[in-house]
């Protein structure tokens, strides 16, 4: 199936069915508003938060590569997850920025799961804001939910990803609700001829497979469903609100875009695009008490201590979880992962390699944009980790 858009832009090969597979994607994560539907994140008209400069070597310095058991350094690393593009900031100040393969400072990158956070801080704001409940049912903002599998759960199961219904994150099985979504949406030729044809209606076809309030699942869907709740809560249509609340109070670089189904409903689980540096714009919230680089205040200091903090059952819940998180003692809260037992350390992941990584000992963002063939890697997700806590230990 051909593409959407500016046919003279897109390179021969480049289809709906292929533009997430290796080497499509290289390109097609880059260029995603010339070929599929999006709506603009406008940054407004502020000044762009710039960052001072103090240029620090990190590409060369050793790490012990856990995966295969010999010693590394931090570019090598970079090196071998093909990457785009990749970032670290220190107490707000650039310390290194590379990129790769023609990506620039100003290239819009899909950010995959990514996206995820940058919606929960939607929901944050809605929250500090007084808009939003996260302990009411998700049925009191969207009461057309009654009739789906989301019945009884709350905003905080969504947030948390501990509701009960049926939804597969097995990426490479092609029936599974998260490819489903993606032709539902118009993210891939459709091969089911009965599928709902929007997000919404997707949404309301779940169903519910166990208790709500149960342990940790990844399900992308849970995200669609908290921008649905925005949406009704906040007035008006995602890309707006996400600019009114987080993009325009950031500084950030670019204007930010999101990708749509037919009737303008965001991809909101992994269809946002920005440049690099604007994810170490969102990652420094995490640092400053909810407040960006340009002194506006995007969520309240709570809502950030609660993000940290977790809930009573957080960790319980996620060691529970069906799959193998590759997290030992870690937990799941506000669409942002805790990889270790404690919360100095939390990343916000996206498949095919995308990453905001935040350390508050050392005060330190750092982003990575990626191209992996694969949209789940560990032997490329954890060294990366890995290699952004070595840089933070050498700067701390």
């Amino acid at each position: 199936m051909a593409l959407g858009g500016d046919t003279g832009r897109v390179p021969p090969g480049v289809t709906l069915a292929n533009w997430q597979s290796a080497p499509q994607l290289h390109w097609a994560f880059q260029h995603v508003a010339e070929f599929l539907p999006t709506a603009v994140i406008s940054r407004g008209t502020g000044p762009v938060a710039e960052m001072s400069q103090a240029p620090t070597e990190l590409a060369g310095i050793p790490l012990y590569d856990r995966t295969n058991g010999r010693r590394t350094t931090v570019g090598e690393v970079m090196d071998a997850t093909i990457t785009d593009g990749w970032m670290v900031t220190q107490h707000g100040k650039l310390l290194g920025e590379h990129y790769y393969g023609g990506m620039t400072a100003d290239s819009p990158h899909i950010l995959m799961s990514v996206s995820k956070t940058l919606v929960a801080t939607v929901v944050g704001a809605l929250v500090s804001s007084g808009a939003v409940n996260p302990d009411a049912p998700v049925t009191h903002y969207v009461p057309a939910l009654a009739e789906s599998g989301y019945a009884g759960a709350t905003v905080r199961n969504l947030l948390d990803m501990r509701s009960g219904i049926k939804f597969s994150e097995d990426y490479q099985d092609p029936m599974a609700e998260v490819r489903l979504i993606e032709q539902a949406i118009g993210w891939a030729p459709r091969t089911v001829a009965d599928l709902p044809s929007t997000m919404y209606d997707f949404l309301v076809s779940l169903r519910q497979k166990s208790p709500h309030g149960g342990p940790f699942e990844y399900r992308s869907c849970e995200t669609d469903v908290l921008g649905w709740i925005c949406e009704a809560a906040g007035g008006m249509r995602m890309p707006e609100l996400m600019s009114q609340l987080l993009w325009s109070k950031l500084g950030a670089r670019i204007n930010a875009s999101i990708g749509v189904d037919s009737v303008g409903t965001g991809m909101f689980d992994g269809g946002i695009n920005a440049c690099m540096s604007d994810l170490v714009r969102v990652g420094s919230l995490f640092l400053n008490g909810g407040t960006s680089a340009t002194g506006e205040r995007v969520v309240s200091l709570s809502w950030i201590a609660d993000t940290f903090a977790g809930g009573l059952d957080s960790r319980t819940a996620f060691a529970a979880s069906p799959r193998d998180t590759g997290m030992p003692g870690g937990m799941y809260r506000n669409q942002v992962w805790f990889p270790y037992p404690g919360n100095n350390v939390l990343v916000c992941t996206g498949i095919h390699g995308q990453l905001i990584y935040v350390n508050r000992a050392a005060d330190m963002v750092a982003a990575k944009l990626s191209s992996w063939p694969l949209p789940e890697d560990p032997g490329k997700l954890f060294p990366t980790i890995a290699a952004f806590d070595e840089i933070a230990t050498q700067l701390s």
